[in-house]
């Protein structure tokens, strides 16, 4: 990352920012980095991919279709 760093008088600053007096008619360091964007790339949530689980998922076996024994229903109150 590049960044610019000098030492100047800190009267050269007072038409830019509000310089606090303690800092007035003192040599001050500026120091100029790069702005940061707002939202990174990294940040932005990701669109997940319809049918992402497609692939990892086995088959449900041809049972898992068939009804319920009749206990089971009973139990279930059905």
């Amino acid at each position: 990352m590049e960044y610019i760093r000098q030492t100047i008088g800190s009267s050269a600053l007072s038409g830019i920012f509000e310089i606090p007096p303690s800092l007035r008619d003192k040599k001050v360091q500026v120091i100029i980095l790069p702005a940061e964007d707002a939202a990174p790339e990294e940040a932005k949530p990701k669109k997940r991919p319809i049918g992402f689980l497609k692939d990892k998922v086995p088959p449900l076996p041809d049972s898992f279709f068939d009804p319920l024994p009749e206990e089971d229903l009973q139990a279930w109150g059905l």
